[in-house]
């Protein structure tokens, strides 16, 4: 679920505009700004769900901007250009996955971009929490490994031996593996 938006746009019409598409779809923290200086400082405080850039902007034409907050974290973005540019502009922006709308806007389109924003933003969450467990079981072996390597080297255990020393005192103290492993390390790397 969205719950924080940036908007980006020099003008207040526009900005008004997007605050109320976005509280209509209950997305309450809205930050806007008019500037890409302000959004570039503002994005490194923040993490954002949805960036949206109305372009033309003060500094730049918000195309450069868009594609390298999509780069970055699982912001989802949107830019919205002259319907002139928007071939162009789309072109270039969709393979950094930026979605690009036409001015002028049409609820309608915006209200489908929007839904295509939560969909792809929803996923690369799950993604990211997957992503990050999977990190962490790899850390869990990696130091479960590191002790069971101490106890072959000190103890003289074999490598089946650690195994089920570190697997019993696991469930004996009723604790994780990479606990009991932890444990270990402390013991005999200091």
């Amino acid at each position: 679920m969205m719950e924080s938006a940036l908007i980006i746009s020099n003008t207040e019409k526009s900005i008004t505009y997007f605050t109320e598409m976005l509280s209509a779809a209950s997305i309450n923290q809205i930050v806007a700004l008019q500037s890409c200086a302000e959004a570039r400082r503002r994005r490194l405080e923040q993490d954002f769900d949805l960036i949206i850039i109305n372009a033309p902007l003060r500094d730049e034409s918000g195309e450069s901007l868009s594609r390298h907050f999509a780069s970055i974290g699982i912001s989802q973005v949107i830019l919205v250009v002259a319907n002139e540019h928007f071939e162009a502009v789309s072109a270039i922006c969709e393979n950094d996955g930026v979605l690009t709308i036409s001015k002028p806007i049409n609820k309608a389109v915006f209200w489908s971009a929007l839904k295509l924003a939560r969909a792809a933003q929803s996923r690369l969450k799950r993604m990211q929490d997957e992503n990050s467990s999977l990190k962490k079981k790899i850390e869990d072996v990696r130091i479960v490994g590191r002790a069971k390597c101490i106890l072959i080297s000190h103890l003289n255990m074999s490598e089946q031996e650690a195994h089920r020393y570190i697997e019993k005192q696991a469930m004996d103290m009723r604790t994780t593996k990479r606990a009991i492993a932890e444990g270990i390390l402390k013991n005999y790397e200091n």
